[in-house]
């Protein structure tokens, strides 16, 4: 008899070993169904409020409260970099029209054999041949260029601003004035004074210009003849895009 009774005990104390981890359960399960109560609420403050209560009592590193509020949008990588592409998309199609103007700005005032413009991954380009700007051997703008570099000024502006850099560059003759030392000093003061003239225009924020001297050692043509060198003495002026251009460049 005392047996059995000591059995019955054992019984009962195996029977009730499983009423903590169903216990535990259900504590969760009640969690979870007041989350998704709280998530089905507009009331964003409401919902970090409840997260924040139920965090303390369950700290595990990860699990439902980790969720974000159902009003915080989350963006996939692929949706993030969809919409990079559009907006380099939009930043290409404006340059395209910017260099359409300055195009037409060249036809219209007979500048073609002084300035050209070309749009790569880079950004757009500016070329402006030296003798438009400057005397030979001088870094000085010219009176009769100043009105040039007003002009462009007013096509680089832009909201919100893009980082232009104005570069100098020479051919390979020597200088022989006591100005300037070498082809490189010349070359940055040219571009420094041409950027001045540029920041006249109240428009544009200082910190997004740069001045660049290449001297003689960026040609785009040989130095053989007269021609080609006139063509390597010249002002670039890069705008660059505030996005990657997708350019095919062959």
């Amino acid at each position: 008899m005392a047996r059995n009774r000591k059995r019955h005990k054992e019984n009962e104390g195996m029977n009730e070993s499983w009423l903590l981890p169903y216990a535990d359960m259900l504590t969760l399960l009640l969690a979870l169904f007041i989350v998704l109560f709280a998530m089905s609420s507009l009331d964003a403050a409401k919902f970090r409020d409840l997260a924040q209560s139920l965090s303390s009592v369950f700290t595990s590193s990860s699990g439902i409260m980790e969720y974000p509020s159902p009003n915080e949008q989350i963006v996939p990588d692929e949706m993030s970099s969809e919409l990079h592409d559009t907006a380099a998309m939009n930043e290409l199609e404006e340059l395209i029209a910017l260099q359409k103007r300055i195009d037409e700005y060249i036809q219209s005032h007979d500048l073609t054999n002084r300035l050209t413009t070309n749009l790569s991954g880079e950004g757009l380009q500016i070329t402006i041949l030296d003798d438009a700007l400057f005397d030979s051997g001088s870094a000085d703008v010219k009176k009769e260029a100043h009105e040039l570099g007003v002009e462009i000024s007013k096509f680089i502006v832009s909201d919100p601003p893009r980082h232009v850099t104005i570069s100098g560059h020479t051919d390979n003759v020597p200088i022989h004035n006591a100005a300037y030392s070498s082809n490189w000093h010349l070359s940055v003061m040219r571009a420094i004074h041409f950027m001045e003239v540029l920041l006249e225009n109240d428009n544009l924020e200082p910190d997004y210009l740069s001045a660049k001297g290449y001297g003689e050692y960026r040609p785009i043509a040989n130095n053989d003849t007269a021609e080609n060198r006139a063509k390597n003495r010249r002002v670039e002026v890069l705008i660059t895009p505030n996005y990657d251009l997708k350019i095919n460049e062959e």
